[in-house]
């Protein structure tokens, strides 16, 4: 039940930032903590996706707060942490061989992520008369559970 209900949170945060979870997840696999070699997420741990999706990751913190950045919602974007809740999900499960199950409970976790996400920013924006602190603030949540997560797995 660990396993599934971490898989879920993993997809909460994909739901919040999409890149974040593929990126930890990616540098646990590359340095050996989670275990993907022989399993078709192996990929994650090979020597330069923790780079990339790192890289990607920090751009996707940049664009956030960009006034002319797609909402969540919107179907690309919507779908992409659909994926990634999906990938990172299953990367939890394989953990106790229970790839499938951490892939749905992933991409459920997506979905609440991004609709739950936005309704959150949207009342701290609210609070704080701007979006950009409540911005901030889904970055920190979002780093700090992704790495506790992972951990935790």
């Amino acid at each position: 039940m660990t396993i599934f209900f971490l898989a879920l949170l993993i997809g909460v945060v994909a739901g919040l930032r999409g890149l974040m979870p593929p990126a930890v997840v990616s540098w646990a696999a590359y340095l050996g903590h989670l275990p993907l070699q022989g399993t078709w997420l192996a990929f994650l741990g090979f020597a330069a996706t923790p780079y990339i999706l790192t890289v990607l990751a920090i751009v996707e913190l940049i664009a956030d707060k960009r006034p002319t950045t797609p909402s969540r919602k919107s179907p690309p974007g919507f779908g992409a942490r659909l994926v990634t809740g999906a990938v990172c999900g299953a990367a939890i499960g394989v953990v106790g061989s229970a790839w499938l199950g951490g892939l749905v409970a992933g991409v459920f976790g997506a979905v609440i992520g991004t609709f739950g996400g936005y309704a959150a920013r949207m009342r701290l924006a609210r609070v704080f008369d701007r979006d950009f602190p409540a911005a901030i603030i889904e970055d920190l949540v979002a780093i700090i559970a992704v790495i506790l997560i992972v951990a935790a797995a």
